[in-house]
């Protein structure tokens, strides 16, 4: 049996692991347990009851946290002209075409998140075997393959947090920092959990949310009762 370390052992004390916390005590157990030399990121996990194997079954979109992520999001945009210098007065960190086309294809990715204009997408289609396993190419449904660059920078830039379900039917994402109060990581978490539920798909049947649970970094898992993660 492994070994649990001191910090470890000391951060899981008085936590009961078979209990369901309501959101909002297990955003304070988890502030008060956050240790670490650095501002840890809080990350939420969501089992839902899909398969996505199948194509009725995917979850996919984008939210705005309303309070931001607490970190930096280097955005890359694919376009030209116009809609370059759009993109670049919003904030932009990389903007280009042919010439970032051939930068991401030399394995060189600088950036966390990829937007590009419809126009662009034959060009940038090419990046799909880059991109793509990194969850970064380019979709309308996200979002990110869009004529009103401006506004997807910003979103970008401001807290807008992409999510997908994995094959084993979770989806996660970091929904704020632990330093962050109590109220804007339960508004967070609520935000991010109205999306997912929203985005529930047809061919989704029974229980959608079967278990959620929050965690930091650094800190231990706290399992949450869905029925706290909307407003009453």
């Amino acid at each position: 049996m492994a070994k649990i370390a001191k910090r470890t052992a000391k951060a899981r004390e008085g936590i009961d692991r078979n209990q369901f916390y309501a959101l909002a005590d297990a955003v304070k157990l988890l502030k008060s347990r956050a240790t670490a030399k650095f501002d840890e990121t809080v990350e939420v996990a969501m089992n839902l009851g899909v398969d996505p194997r199948h194509a009725d079954q995917m979850v996919r979109g984008v939210v705005s946290l309303p309070n931001g992520t607490g970190r930096s999001v280097r955005v890359a945009v694919f376009a030209k002209g116009d809609k370059a210098d759009e993109a670049k007065a919003a904030g932009a960190d990389i903007v280009g075409a042919e010439d970032l086309v051939e930068i991401v294809q030399k394995g060189e990715i600088n950036f966390d998140r990829c937007i590009a204009t419809p126009d662009m997408m034959p060009l940038v289609g090419r990046l799909g075997k880059v991109l793509g396993p990194r969850g970064m190419m380019p979709n309308p449904k996200v979002g990110t393959v869009t004529a009103d660059i401006g506004a997807a920078v910003k979103a970008s830039k401001g807290g807008a947090v992409e999510f997908r379900v994995e094959k084993a039917g979770i989806v996660h994402a970091g929904v704020g920092k632990v330093s962050f109060d109590e109220n804007a990581l339960v508004e967070n978490v609520r935000a991010f959990a109205d999306a997912v539920i929203k985005a529930k798909p047809t061919g989704a049947k029974g229980n959608y949310l079967k278990k959620v649970a929050l965690s930091s970094t650094m800190g231990p898992g706290v399992k949450i009762d869905p029925a706290t993660l909307t407003v009453a």
